[in-house]
Order: C-alpha cells, then structure tokens, then sequence
C-alpha cells in the first residue's frame, strides 16, 4: 500500500500509522470523511471504500456511525451519503480560532487589490497546500480559489515555499511521496523545487511561472510561528502576463514579505 505525508508523518493510504497510542478505527472513520472531495455532493459505500482502501463491510459500519453522529447524512433517494453539518461546526471551530487569519486579513485585502491578483493563506494538508483564508482583486478572473481549496505542494509556489520552511528531513520526506506519485513528471517537478530553494535562500520568497497553471503565475513565502505550530505560507497568484517574473521579484515578492513580518510581529505582540 502507497503511503504519504500527514502533517509531517509517514502513513498509509489509509491514513494509519504504525503507532500503538492510535485508535484504528478512529482513523479510519476520519478517513472516510476525507474520502469526501470537491465536487462530491453524493458518495456510495462502494465507492469511498475504492477510496480509502478499506474492506465494504467496514465502511458500512463506519459510514453508519457517522450519520449517527451527524457526519453523514443518508439519501435514500440515491441510496448515498453526503457530508453533513457536524463536519462544517469542526471546520468553523478551526478557522475562528486561528488568530493570523484575522489579522492578516486587511493586509492580504490590501495587497490582493494592489497587485490584481488574489493573496491567500494556506497549511499542509498531506501531498497538498490547503487555503484558510483567499482574497481575490475585483480584477481578478484567472484563479477563483477559496477557503477549502487545495493546491499541489510540490509545482505551487505556496507549497515549495513550505518545503523550504519545513526541517530538511521533513521535507525529504514529503518528496519521496511525490516523487512516487509522479515518476514521469519528477525530473521537471525537481528542477523547479530546486530553482525554488535558490530563490528563497537569495529572496526568502518562491515563484512559480506556469509550472502548475500554464497561464499562472504565483510568489509565496512561508510565516514560521514563534511558538513552534504549524508552518503558515503566504502567496500572491494572478494572471502570468500581469505577473511578470520582475513584478514578483522586485516588488510583489517583497511586498508579500513586509506583509509576513508584520502578521509575526503582531502575533507576537498579542501573545506575549
């Protein structure tokens, strides 16, 4: 069985580790919660355990338990199940406790409206970056991301600039996973996780010019918290012939900086 990246550690395809403190069936019922994507309004049991890797039987009886819960809803019209409201109060409860959201906010309003691009804010979630925060320019018309997107870690500038920001064993890891996931593409994936170290350690910002979009263009940098959480990254996207390899570098890149420190410095502030 594959195995990936959660939050920094080595799992399965189904998200279990090799820990004897961790409660499987736990597990995997938040397995099949994530079994859930974009775009799924509706899932069978056939098809989550396709998903997951986990046997039928067992996730009737998890899938059960979920809508007992209020996870899950049943539609006996289709005879599937879609995510339901108890989902949602754990997602809420998550974004309104994260203090940087808040105070970054006006500043990534400001910038997006500067640049005519979006600005968002996004964590690792596995092998992918996933927005808590986006603010798009009146302008803007080439990405339409939002709060819950997620986006590749390893072609994006978001995601690169967390792997610069990420321990290096850490970050090894990580692309181990990627590069089994992506055997044909990883000489190109590579060369630009490579250009991407370079320019952090000579800009402390990452770029991204059509690697992942054709028509996109991005510049991220990650927030480190001063209280050791998780790894924060900020990053500015728009249209690759108004972001211009020059625009990033001089100004939009140092801009998305100055943001950064004044996000930590504030954080600090309240904190201390």
């Amino acid at each position: 069985m594959d195995r990936i990246i959660l939050m920094g550690k080595a799992k399965t395809e189904t998200g279990v580790e090799n820990d004897r403190q961790s409660v499987r069936a736990l597990e995997r019922g938040l397995e099949v919660l994530r079994s859930f994507k974009p775009g799924d309004r509706f899932l069978g049991n056939q098809e989550i355990a396709a998903r997951t890797g986990l046997p039928k039987p067992t996730i009737s009886r998890l899938t059960h338990t979920l809508t007992r819960l209020g996870y899950l809803s049943y539609s006996e019209k289709f005879g599937k199940y879609h995510l339901d409201s108890a989902v949602l109060a754990l997602g809420y409860s998550y974004l309104v406790n994260m203090d940087v959201r808040r105070v970054a906010r006006p500043l990534m309003q400001e910038l997006a409206e500067y640049a005519q691009a979006s600005v968002a804010l996004g964590v690792q979630d596995r092998l992918n970056m996933l927005y808590i925060e986006a603010y798009r320019s009146s302008a803007t018309v080439t990405l339409t991301l939002d709060v819950g997107s997620q986006i590749p870690i390893a072609t994006t500038s978001m995601g690169r600039a967390l792997l610069c920001a990420l321990p290096e064993a850490e970050s090894n890891s990580i692309l181990e996973q990627v590069q089994l996931r992506n055997e044909a593409d990883w000489p190109r994936i590579k060369t630009g996780i490579e250009q991407a170290r370079k320019d952090f350690d000579e800009r402390g910002f990452c770029l991204s010019l059509g690697d992942w979009k054709r028509d996109v263009h991005a510049v991220a940098a990650p927030l480190v918290p001063s209280d050791g959480s998780r790894v924060l990254v900020f990053s500015c996207v728009g249209a690759a012939f108004q972001l211009r390899r020059h625009m990033l570098e001089d100004d939009i890149g140092p801009r998305l900086l100055n943001l950064i420190t004044n996000v930590k410095e504030t954080l600090d502030r309240q904190h201390s």
